[in-house]
């Protein structure tokens, strides 16, 4: 069964040091995609604008500055407020948001309690499908057998 752990929030994306502006955006978590989250920014647009990155990412963000390339998450404070930072960089362009520490902790440990870490392979059923995927049907036994097998017969002057 598949379980989803969603968060409606408000970001604030950095224009720069003395101005941002909020964004609202929907942060999803599903046990299907185990290892992923997801971000739905609000826009204003016709449709939202979606990142998925590693979910191990924002956990340990939530601690320590980590990423490297597309994506970068790191906890500090901003006028006396705990943020987390989340940098994005895309070939569109890069955007810098401000994300409230406590409101992103609480909805990752939510995360970890529904799929605790070490446990999201067992999320993807990948043993079961493989050994699917690798059973012998009845037919195999056509493919296996020796195709020639019934043609061999002794030949008729008694040489083999």
């Amino acid at each position: 069964m598949m379980s989803i752990v969603e968060r409606e929030l408000e970001l604030k994306l950095v224009l720069s040091p003395e101005r941002s502006i909020p964004v609202p955006a929907r942060l999803t978590y599903r046990t299907n995609d185990p290892y992923a989250v997801h971000i739905a920014f609000h826009i204003g647009s016709e449709s939202p604008v979606h990142w998925t990155f590693a979910r191990e990412l924002l956990v340990e963000g939530v601690f320590r500055p980590c990423g490297h390339g597309d994506v970068r998450i790191w906890p500090t404070k901003v006028a006396g407020r705990s943020v987390i930072c989340v940098a994005l960089t895309s070939p569109d362009g890069n955007a810098l948001l401000e994300v409230p520490s406590a409101a992103v902790a609480a909805w990752v440990e939510r995360t970890l309690r529904v799929v605790p870490p070490g446990t999201e392979s067992d999320r993807l059923g990948m043993d079961e499908a493989l050994a699917e995927l690798l059973a012998p049907l009845p037919a195999d036994d056509l493919w296996l057998s020796d195709p020639w097998a019934a043609d061999e017969s002794p030949s008729q002057d008694g040489e083999a």
